[in-house]
């Protein structure tokens, strides 16, 4: 259950050995993920030791706690959950799930003495647990682009929403403010900058280039989707300017779609103010600034989100035995699915340049979390929209599934994929559609659906939930290869 208050924990925290180390806490709607494997890419091969904590968790629980960009140790995250569970039982603070996996996460920091830790928002971020963090820890906040989502906790609108998030702005520190689509955000979030003391900064924003061979190297292969010889879409490459870098960066991100060149630009205005703000200079380890200026590049390059806008060939063994490519992410609001349905425009469009290619086969397969006042046609209508084509012919068909309801999180439950299913009819009309049950076992319903989907195509998974369900299927299969 989600109870939004600080009260809890940081209750259970004045029980606990207390957390020190150098943050930056990431809020926003949509970006958080990206923006935090970013940072922690680019502070890793700068040579510092790095936490991260994001939510949900994909496969398991520990999935959320990395450091060095690796999950935890499961005897890691057993010795210190233990330790807060008694703490918890001991002075009866009742915290929530999510409390609880806050504080294991930062115990652990703290145990390992990381350098630089990395944390997102789980909701919100005025009453978010992450914002119990103590004033001294916080190095810098940010927020990445804000959106309508979890209205029923944050407020019906953007500018209450912004509000809620900018919330977690600091005396003294700096607040940086991504990329927005909405103009009013940049106001409320000044006022709410302003009045907690902090100091805002705007993000500078990275602007994409022509590939240049000798900056970048020869062009890649062209684009193919077959799974037999598949190569993945060029990266991107991009410039950047900011008092830290005032001859300019030139760099290559591998990160797909043209959002993350806004998350990589709001990333390289954090780490332009950590290298140059009086607050923040002085707090990172020593040759810090030389560390990045050398580094940044692999860091950039290095940086992978599982579930985000994702290449992965899977094997499905029914009718006949072939592989697949599927392309996965984890939509989970409409503005989230408008960035896919045009990141599969893209696509489109790089294939249509392709003489070889004729026919594009395209499934989706989805799965929602039951998540009022949010319907299943107010997150994927974006998706539905037709695709022009000068010389693709594209098919599409649909697939509805219920997802593996997350370790710790009993309220997150599957919409009903007959539910998807209306909205699917709803929407469009002419194409194929494959139906889950409602009710009756889980396990099995995505490897049935990407069978059906085998007749052909190149499969899209949407919402984060049935993501995870695919990579237990990938790490089953790679770990059992045929």
């Amino acid at each position: 259950m989600i109870k939004l208050s600080l009260d809890r924990i940081r209750l259970l925290a004045s029980y606990l050995p207390p957390y020190s180390r150098p943050t930056v806490h990431i809020a926003g709607t949509n970006g958080k993920g990206s923006v935090t494997c970013m940072l922690s890419s680019i502070f890793l091969t700068s040579g510092l030791t790095v936490g991260r904590f994001n939510s949900p968790h994909l496969v398991s629980v520990q999935d959320s706690i990395l450091i060095n960009e690796q999950s935890v140790s499961l005897e890691e995250y057993n010795l210190s959950r233990a330790a807060v569970e008694s703490a918890d039982q001991d002075h009866g603070t009742e915290v929530t799930s999510f409390e609880m996996l806050t504080l294991v996460a930062l115990q652990i920091f703290e145990k390992l003495r990381v350098d630089v830790v990395v944390i997102e928002v789980g909701m919100g971020g005025r009453l978010d647990a992450t914002n119990y963090i103590p004033d001294e820890s916080i190095l810098l906040s940010a927020l990445t682009t804000v959106d309508l989502d979890h209205q029923s906790f944050l407020g019906n609108t953007v500018e209450l929403i912004a509000k809620e998030k900018a919330s977690i702005a600091r005396k003294d520190r700096p607040f940086v403010l991504g990329i927005q689509k909405y103009t009013t955000v940049e106001n409320v979030v000044r006022s709410v900058v302003e009045q907690a003391g902090a100091h805002f900064i705007a993000t500078h924003s990275a602007q994409r280039r022509a590939w240049d061979d000798i900056i970048d190297g020869p062009l890649p292969p062209t684009f193919s989707l077959n799974a037999e010889s598949f190569r993945p879409p060029p990266a991107q490459p991009i410039t950047f300017t900011s008092s830290a870098f005032p001859d300019g960066l030139f760099a290559l991100l591998y990160l797909n779609g043209s959002h993350q060149v806004e998350n990589l630009s709001l990333v390289l205005t954090v780490v332009s103010t950590l290298m140059t703000h009086p607050s923040c200079a002085s707090r990172m380890p020593s040759g810090f600034s030389e560390r990045v200026s050398e580094n940044i590049k692999t860091g950039i390059r290095n940086a992978t989100w599982r579930g985000r806008l994702s290449f992965h060939r899977l094997t499905v063994s029914s009718p006949n035995p072939r592989v697949i490519t599927v392309l996965v992410d984890g939509a989970h609001n409409r503005a989230s699915s408008e960035t896919l349905a045009s990141y599969v425009s893209h696509l489109v469009t790089m294939l249509d340049g392709n003489p070889k290619v004729r026919i594009l086969r395209l499934t989706y397969i989805f799965a929602l979390s039951h998540s009022p006042p949010k319907t299943p046609k107010d997150t994927l209508s974006p998706l539905f929209a037709s695709r022009s084509s000068k010389q693709l012919s594209i098919q599409t068909k649909f697939a509805a599934v219920r997802f593996t309801s997350p370790d710790g999180m009993p309220w997150v439950n599957s919409v009903p994929p007959s539910e998807i299913a209306a909205t699917v009819r709803e929407s469009v009309s002419g194409e194929g559609l494959w139906v889950a049950s409602d009710e009756g076992e889980i396990q099995g319903q995505l490897e049935s659906a990407l069978e059906w989907a085998t007749a052909e195509g190149t499969e899209g998974e949407d919402g984060l939930y049935l993501v995870a369900d695919f990579y237990r299927l990938l790490a089953k299969q790679e770990a059992n290869p045929s």
